[in-house]
This record gives structure tokens, C-alpha cells and sequence, in this order.
């Protein structure tokens, strides 16, 4: 396992979102990265997170957070723990009392509750060499999302969250 942090959230040529794991050990522009392609939701939900943005009301994943702690248990780690017909899978260990819980979740939704609970992120040896990219992203793309991610908030109706 390589631990990653969350080195952005992007549109694709396709309008469509993706989450970009960064290893720890490496720097940005060098390296591999890994993308997976996630929800809408999901990708301002970690966004929310990784960015400390307030929100009027809580995010699933806020509630999930809560749950956690109000049932004295602990994220303990998130990992991506494999990759079959390019969907990607991950598992979110809780810590309650002596007991140690694996649940199965979809990659989005462990990395945005990873985000609010500081609990570390793995992604399988295996999993990088497959879908791993080389990393081409330098600070300017990063400022750039960023900047557009701050404009999002703003115009952001929390209607749009509603199911």
C-alpha cells in the first residue's frame, strides 16, 4: 500500500469530475498520480472538506463523520484496495472499542470522509502501477482550481444538493 493525499479535483475533457491521488513520498510534476472519476456530489463534497469551505448545512459525508463519533469509533484509514473492469474499489476501517470494522465503499465516498476525519488514504501497490498516471500537473493548475473552486462556492444554491 502507498499512502496519497488528495492533490485536486478536475473537470475532464468531458466535463466529468475526477479526484487525483498524489503518493506523499513524491512532488508535484513528478511521479504518478491516480485518477478516479467520480460524481458531481461527490467531488464537492471533498472539495468542501479539503478546502475547510463552510456549508449552511451538513454534507452526507459531514453526517457520516458525525455518526462515526457519536458512536465512539474512529476512521482509522481509508484504502483503494483494487481496480476490475476500471471500476475502482475501496474499504473504510473503523476503530470502535477493541473491535476493528471493514466496510466496502466507493472510492468518493471513503476519500471525502478520509478529508473530514484527517484518517490516511491508501491506494494498493497494484492499483498505482495499473491506473496510474504520470504526474504532469505543475502549481499554476493547481492555483487555477482552486480559484475555481472558490468561484463555485460562491455561486453555489444549496438547492442543487437536494435530492
Amino acid at each position: 500500500m502507498v499512502q496519497v493525499r488528495v492533490a485536486g479535483v478536475a473537470l475532464d475533457s468531458t466535463g466529468q469530475h475526477v479526484i487525483l491521488l498524489k503518493p506523499i513520498t513524491e512532488l508535484p510534476g513528478s511521479g504518478s498520480i491516480l485518477p478516479i472519476w467520480i460524481g458531481a456530489q461527490e467531488a464537492t463534497s471533498i472539495l468542501v472538506a479539503v478546502e475547510n469551505a463552510p456549508t449552511p448545512r451538513p454534507l452526507a459525508h459531514d453526517l457520516m463523520r458525525s455518526m462515526v463519533i457519536s458512536l465512539g469509533a474512529q476512521v482509522t484509514a481509508v484504502e483503494i484496495t483494487r481496480i476490475e473492469d476500471g471500476t475502482f474499489y475501496a474499504e473504510v476501517s473503523l476503530a470502535a472499542g477493541s473491535a476493528v470494522h471493514r466496510l466496502d465503499a466507493r472510492p468518493s465516498d471513503a476519500v471525502a470522509l478520509a478529508s473530514r476525519t484527517a484518517a490516511p488514504i491508501f491506494v494498493d501497490d497494484a492499483v498505482l502501477e495499473e491506473a496510474g498516471v504520470p504526474d504532469t500537473l505543475v502549481e499554476e493548475d493547481e492555483e487555477q482550481r482552486l480559484a475555481e473552486f472558490k468561484e463555485f462556492l460562491e455561486d453555489v444554491d444549496p438547492d442543487d444538493f437536494r435530492g
